[in-house]
Protein backbone atom coordinates (compact mmCIF):
# COMPACT_ATOMS: atom_id res chain seq x y z
CA UNK A 1 0.00 0.00 0.00
CA UNK A 2 1.74 3.10 -0.80
CA UNK A 3 1.97 5.74 2.04
CA UNK A 4 0.12 9.21 1.02
CA UNK A 5 0.79 12.05 2.53
CA UNK A 6 -0.85 15.78 2.63
CA UNK A 7 1.64 17.98 0.52
CA UNK A 8 1.96 21.57 0.27
CA UNK A 9 1.44 22.55 -3.51
CA UNK A 10 0.55 26.08 -3.45
CA UNK A 11 0.55 29.07 -1.09
CA UNK A 12 -0.26 32.54 -1.07
CA UNK A 13 -0.43 35.25 1.08
CA UNK A 14 -2.06 38.67 1.55
CA UNK A 15 -1.74 41.91 3.81
CA UNK A 16 -3.45 44.94 3.65
CA UNK A 17 -1.78 48.44 2.35
CA UNK A 18 -1.79 50.98 5.80
CA UNK A 19 1.40 50.63 7.49
CA UNK A 20 0.80 51.37 11.68
CA UNK A 21 4.38 51.79 12.67
CA UNK A 22 6.00 52.48 16.04
CA UNK A 23 6.12 56.39 15.36
CA UNK A 24 2.10 56.64 15.04
CA UNK A 25 1.43 54.37 17.96
CA UNK A 26 3.68 56.86 19.87
CA UNK A 27 0.93 59.58 19.26
CA UNK A 28 -1.77 57.04 20.70
CA UNK A 29 -0.79 55.56 23.77
CA UNK A 30 2.51 56.04 26.27
CA UNK A 31 4.92 54.43 24.36
CA UNK A 32 8.06 55.01 22.10
CA UNK A 33 9.61 53.16 19.01
CA UNK A 34 12.93 52.23 21.01
CA UNK A 35 10.71 50.20 23.67
CA UNK A 36 8.24 48.30 21.39
CA UNK A 37 11.51 46.98 19.60
CA UNK A 38 13.33 45.92 22.45
CA UNK A 39 10.66 44.07 23.21
CA UNK A 40 8.74 42.48 20.68
CA UNK A 41 11.01 43.19 17.56
CA UNK A 42 8.24 44.86 15.37
CA UNK A 43 8.52 47.91 13.73
CA UNK A 44 5.23 48.27 11.84
CA UNK A 45 2.27 46.14 11.04
CA UNK A 46 -0.74 46.45 8.92
CA UNK A 47 -4.29 47.04 9.74
CA UNK A 48 -7.70 46.46 7.11
CA UNK A 49 -9.60 50.04 7.35
CA UNK A 50 -13.36 50.08 6.92
CA UNK A 51 -16.09 47.67 7.75
CA UNK A 52 -14.05 44.79 5.67
CA UNK A 53 -14.15 41.42 7.38
CA UNK A 54 -10.89 38.62 7.62
CA UNK A 55 -12.33 36.97 4.70
CA UNK A 56 -11.43 39.80 2.14
CA UNK A 57 -7.72 39.69 2.93
CA UNK A 58 -8.18 35.75 2.46
CA UNK A 59 -9.76 35.68 -0.91
CA UNK A 60 -6.86 37.73 -1.74
CA UNK A 61 -4.43 35.21 -0.86
CA UNK A 62 -6.98 32.10 -2.00
CA UNK A 63 -6.97 33.60 -5.92
CA UNK A 64 -3.31 34.38 -5.79
CA UNK A 65 -2.58 30.53 -4.60
CA UNK A 66 -5.41 29.48 -7.48
CA UNK A 67 -3.60 31.18 -9.63
CA UNK A 68 -0.28 29.89 -9.44
CA UNK A 69 -1.35 26.34 -9.35
CA UNK A 70 -3.39 27.12 -12.20
CA UNK A 71 -6.56 25.27 -11.18
CA UNK A 72 -9.89 26.81 -10.86
CA UNK A 73 -11.72 27.32 -7.48
CA UNK A 74 -14.71 24.59 -8.42
CA UNK A 75 -11.29 21.91 -7.89
CA UNK A 76 -11.19 22.55 -4.05
CA UNK A 77 -13.03 19.75 -1.99
CA UNK A 78 -12.60 21.31 1.73
CA UNK A 79 -11.76 24.42 3.56
CA UNK A 80 -10.31 24.92 6.97
CA UNK A 81 -10.55 28.71 8.09
CA UNK A 82 -8.75 29.44 10.57
CA UNK A 83 -9.77 32.08 12.86
CA UNK A 84 -10.42 33.98 16.30
CA UNK A 85 -11.83 37.18 14.04
CA UNK A 86 -14.29 35.48 11.94
CA UNK A 87 -16.55 37.58 10.10
CA UNK A 88 -19.53 37.02 11.84
CA UNK A 89 -20.09 34.39 14.50
CA UNK A 90 -22.20 32.25 12.05
CA UNK A 91 -22.56 31.40 9.25
CA UNK A 92 -18.94 30.12 9.38
CA UNK A 93 -16.24 32.20 7.66
CA UNK A 94 -15.29 29.11 5.45
CA UNK A 95 -18.45 29.62 3.98
CA UNK A 96 -18.33 33.14 3.52
CA UNK A 97 -15.22 32.34 1.89
CA UNK A 98 -15.82 29.85 -0.53
CA UNK A 99 -18.62 32.22 -2.22
CA UNK A 100 -16.82 34.80 -2.64
CA UNK A 101 -13.94 32.66 -4.31
CA UNK A 102 -16.04 29.95 -6.46
CA UNK A 103 -15.65 27.14 -4.20
CA UNK A 104 -18.87 25.72 -4.93
CA UNK A 105 -17.93 21.97 -4.47
CA UNK A 106 -16.36 22.75 -1.09
CA UNK A 107 -17.51 22.08 2.13
CA UNK A 108 -16.11 24.37 5.04
CA UNK A 109 -15.79 25.18 8.88
CA UNK A 110 -13.93 27.23 11.03
CA UNK A 111 -11.16 26.50 13.58
CA UNK A 112 -10.27 28.66 16.56
CA UNK A 113 -7.02 27.51 18.57
CA UNK A 114 -5.99 31.24 19.02
CA UNK A 115 -2.42 31.71 17.24
CA UNK A 116 -1.82 27.96 17.20
CA UNK A 117 -5.20 27.53 14.61
CA UNK A 118 -3.15 27.27 11.59
CA UNK A 119 -1.36 25.01 12.39
CA UNK A 120 -3.97 22.58 14.24
CA UNK A 121 -5.62 23.14 10.64
CA UNK A 122 -2.94 21.63 8.61
CA UNK A 123 -2.74 18.69 10.75
CA UNK A 124 -6.25 18.38 10.34
CA UNK A 125 -6.75 18.84 6.95
CA UNK A 126 -3.55 16.43 6.40
CA UNK A 127 -5.58 13.91 7.71
CA UNK A 128 -8.09 14.31 4.88
CA UNK A 129 -5.78 14.17 2.32
CA UNK A 130 -4.33 10.74 4.21
CA UNK A 131 -7.51 8.92 4.00
CA UNK A 132 -8.24 8.98 0.49
CA UNK A 133 -11.45 10.67 0.03
CA UNK A 134 -10.28 14.47 -0.74
CA UNK A 135 -7.73 15.60 -2.99
CA UNK A 136 -7.34 19.29 -2.59
CA UNK A 137 -7.76 20.92 0.91
CA UNK A 138 -7.65 24.40 1.39
CA UNK A 139 -6.06 25.71 4.60
CA UNK A 140 -6.63 29.41 5.52
CA UNK A 141 -4.72 31.33 8.55
CA UNK A 142 -6.87 35.11 8.23
CA UNK A 143 -8.00 37.69 11.02
CA UNK A 144 -8.01 40.73 11.32
CA UNK A 145 -6.81 41.64 14.87
CA UNK A 146 -7.28 45.47 14.34
CA UNK A 147 -11.16 44.70 15.05
CA UNK A 148 -11.02 43.38 18.53
CA UNK A 149 -7.60 45.58 19.69
CA UNK A 150 -8.19 48.21 22.28
CA UNK A 151 -5.74 51.08 20.55
CA UNK A 152 -5.54 52.67 24.30
CA UNK A 153 -4.43 49.44 25.83
CA UNK A 154 -0.65 49.62 24.94
CA UNK A 155 0.06 45.85 26.42
CA UNK A 156 -1.86 44.51 23.47
CA UNK A 157 -2.20 47.26 20.42
CA UNK A 158 1.55 47.32 20.06
CA UNK A 159 1.89 43.46 19.29
CA UNK A 160 -1.22 42.82 16.80
CA UNK A 161 -1.68 43.35 12.93
CA UNK A 162 -3.83 42.04 10.13
CA UNK A 163 -3.35 39.61 7.68
CA UNK A 164 -3.90 36.27 5.51
CA UNK A 165 -2.20 33.25 4.06
CA UNK A 166 -3.49 30.07 2.61
CA UNK A 167 -1.47 26.64 1.56
CA UNK A 168 -3.03 23.79 -0.95
CA UNK A 169 -2.79 20.54 0.45
CA UNK A 170 -2.72 17.51 -2.27
CA UNK A 171 -1.53 13.62 -1.85
CA UNK A 172 1.92 13.06 -2.17
CA UNK A 173 3.60 9.23 -2.15
CA UNK A 174 6.96 10.13 -2.91
CA UNK A 175 8.32 11.13 0.72
CA UNK A 176 7.09 14.60 1.28
CA UNK A 177 4.19 16.29 3.02
CA UNK A 178 3.09 16.66 7.09
CA UNK A 179 5.46 13.96 8.41
CA UNK A 180 4.45 14.26 12.28
CA UNK A 181 2.76 17.02 14.65
CA UNK A 182 2.36 17.30 18.06
CA UNK A 183 -0.73 19.64 19.11
CA UNK A 184 -0.90 20.91 22.89
CA UNK A 185 -3.57 22.63 24.70
CA UNK A 186 -4.04 23.45 28.55
CA UNK A 187 -7.54 25.43 29.11
CA UNK A 188 -6.17 26.55 32.20
CA UNK A 189 -4.04 29.22 30.96
CA UNK A 190 -7.83 30.48 29.15
CA UNK A 191 -7.58 33.61 31.76
CA UNK A 192 -4.21 35.02 30.90
CA UNK A 193 -5.03 35.72 27.18
CA UNK A 194 -8.75 36.20 25.87
CA UNK A 195 -11.67 38.21 24.78
CA UNK A 196 -13.51 38.70 27.99
CA UNK A 197 -17.45 38.94 26.27
CA UNK A 198 -18.91 38.61 23.02
CA UNK A 199 -19.41 34.65 23.59
CA UNK A 200 -22.62 32.98 25.46
CA UNK A 201 -21.41 33.17 28.90
CA UNK A 202 -21.13 36.87 28.35
CA UNK A 203 -23.32 38.41 25.63
CA UNK A 204 -22.91 42.02 24.61
CA UNK A 205 -24.44 44.46 26.61
CA UNK A 206 -24.23 48.13 27.20
CA UNK A 207 -21.84 47.60 30.15
CA UNK A 208 -19.89 45.09 28.43
CA UNK A 209 -19.25 47.48 25.55
CA UNK A 210 -18.78 50.42 27.90
CA UNK A 211 -15.93 48.12 30.10
CA UNK A 212 -14.35 47.65 26.80
CA UNK A 213 -14.43 44.30 27.37
CA UNK A 214 -15.14 43.18 23.71
CA UNK A 215 -10.84 43.32 23.25
CA UNK A 216 -8.29 41.41 23.66
CA UNK A 217 -6.69 40.98 27.12
CA UNK A 218 -3.48 39.55 27.92
CA UNK A 219 -1.48 38.90 30.86
CA UNK A 220 1.84 39.81 28.98
CA UNK A 221 4.48 38.67 31.97
CA UNK A 222 2.65 34.91 32.21
CA UNK A 223 1.91 34.52 28.46
CA UNK A 224 5.08 35.68 27.56
CA UNK A 225 6.63 32.84 30.18
CA UNK A 226 4.62 30.09 29.00
CA UNK A 227 4.92 30.70 25.13
CA UNK A 228 9.21 30.50 25.58
CA UNK A 229 9.27 27.46 27.26
CA UNK A 230 6.10 25.40 25.71
CA UNK A 231 7.25 26.27 22.09
CA UNK A 232 10.48 25.69 22.58
CA UNK A 233 9.81 22.24 24.07
CA UNK A 234 7.49 20.86 21.53
CA UNK A 235 9.70 22.09 18.30
CA UNK A 236 12.54 20.41 20.18
CA UNK A 237 10.16 17.42 21.11
CA UNK A 238 9.18 17.11 17.59
CA UNK A 239 12.69 17.00 16.28
CA UNK A 240 14.20 14.38 18.24
CA UNK A 241 10.67 11.94 17.95
CA UNK A 242 12.08 12.43 14.73
CA UNK A 243 15.78 11.80 14.73
CA UNK A 244 16.75 15.49 14.05
CA UNK A 245 19.36 17.72 14.39
CA UNK A 246 19.71 21.83 14.33
CA UNK A 247 21.79 20.44 10.97
CA UNK A 248 19.13 18.45 9.06
CA UNK A 249 16.48 21.31 9.51
CA UNK A 250 16.42 23.69 6.54
CA UNK A 251 13.98 26.56 8.01
CA UNK A 252 11.98 27.18 11.25
CA UNK A 253 8.66 28.60 10.68
CA UNK A 254 7.98 30.25 13.70
CA UNK A 255 4.85 31.98 14.79
CA UNK A 256 5.58 35.39 14.73
CA UNK A 257 4.75 36.73 18.40
CA UNK A 258 7.80 37.93 19.63
CA UNK A 259 11.13 38.15 18.69
CA UNK A 260 12.36 37.08 22.30
CA UNK A 261 10.54 33.63 22.25
CA UNK A 262 11.46 33.02 18.30
CA UNK A 263 15.16 33.15 19.50
CA UNK A 264 14.88 30.87 22.13
CA UNK A 265 13.12 28.36 19.97
CA UNK A 266 15.59 28.77 17.47
CA UNK A 267 18.39 28.58 20.33
CA UNK A 268 16.51 24.93 22.12
CA UNK A 269 16.59 23.42 18.45
CA UNK A 270 20.27 24.48 18.24
CA UNK A 271 19.13 26.69 14.72
CA UNK A 272 21.52 29.78 13.35
CA UNK A 273 19.23 33.20 12.72
CA UNK A 274 19.69 32.12 8.89
CA UNK A 275 17.35 29.46 8.93
CA UNK A 276 14.70 30.96 10.81
CA UNK A 277 11.57 33.06 9.05
CA UNK A 278 11.13 36.00 10.78
CA UNK A 279 8.63 39.14 9.75
CA UNK A 280 7.40 40.03 12.43
CA UNK A 281 9.28 43.66 12.14
CA UNK A 282 7.15 44.13 8.96
CA UNK A 283 3.26 42.70 10.27
CA UNK A 284 3.75 41.95 13.81
CA UNK A 285 1.28 39.07 14.88
CA UNK A 286 -1.22 38.90 12.25
CA UNK A 287 -2.36 35.15 14.72
CA UNK A 288 -3.57 32.75 12.27
CA UNK A 289 -1.94 34.62 9.66
CA UNK A 290 1.55 34.64 10.84
CA UNK A 291 3.22 30.78 9.58
CA UNK A 292 1.09 30.95 6.34
CA UNK A 293 2.55 34.54 5.61
CA UNK A 294 6.18 33.39 6.41
CA UNK A 295 5.76 30.52 3.94
CA UNK A 296 4.43 32.95 0.94
CA UNK A 297 7.77 35.23 1.18
CA UNK A 298 10.05 32.24 1.99
CA UNK A 299 7.96 30.24 -1.00
CA UNK A 300 11.21 31.09 -3.58
CA UNK A 301 13.86 30.03 -1.42
CA UNK A 302 12.14 26.86 -0.02
CA UNK A 303 13.72 23.60 -2.40
CA UNK A 304 12.24 20.21 -2.41
CA UNK A 305 12.48 17.55 0.10
CA UNK A 306 13.42 20.77 2.62
CA UNK A 307 13.16 19.51 6.39
CA UNK A 308 11.05 22.57 7.99
CA UNK A 309 9.43 22.93 11.42
CA UNK A 310 6.06 24.59 11.74
CA UNK A 311 5.90 25.90 15.73
CA UNK A 312 3.07 28.05 17.21
CA UNK A 313 1.79 28.65 20.90
CA UNK A 314 -1.81 30.75 21.24
CA UNK A 315 -4.24 31.99 23.63
CA UNK A 316 -6.23 29.24 25.19
CA UNK A 317 -3.66 28.39 25.82
CA UNK A 318 -2.14 25.76 23.05
CA UNK A 319 0.71 25.26 21.58
CA UNK A 320 2.32 22.47 19.03
CA UNK A 321 5.22 21.94 16.39
CA UNK A 322 4.80 20.21 12.90
CA UNK A 323 7.43 18.49 10.96
CA UNK A 324 6.69 19.07 7.36
CA UNK A 325 8.88 17.88 4.39
CA UNK A 326 8.25 20.69 1.43
CA UNK A 327 7.41 19.18 -2.13
CA UNK A 328 8.42 21.81 -4.64
CA UNK A 329 11.49 23.91 -5.95
CA UNK A 330 9.77 27.46 -4.87
CA UNK A 331 12.18 29.47 -7.35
Amino acid sequence: MTNIRAAITAVGGYVPDYVLTNKELETMVDTTDDWITSRTGIKERRILKGERGSTEMAKEAVEQLLNKRGIGPEEIDLVIYCSVTPDLIFPASANILSDKVGMVNAFGYDLNAACSGFIYGLTTGSKFIETGVYKKVLVVGADKMSSIIDYTDRATCIIFGDGAGAVLLEPDDSGNGVMDAILRSDGAGREFLYQKSGGSQRPPTEETVKNREHYVYQEGKTVFKFAVSKMADVSYEVMERNKLTGEDIAWLVPHQANLRIIDATANRMGLSTEKVMINIQKYGNTTNGTIPLCLHEWENQLKKGDNLILSAFGGGFTWGAVYLRWAYDGA
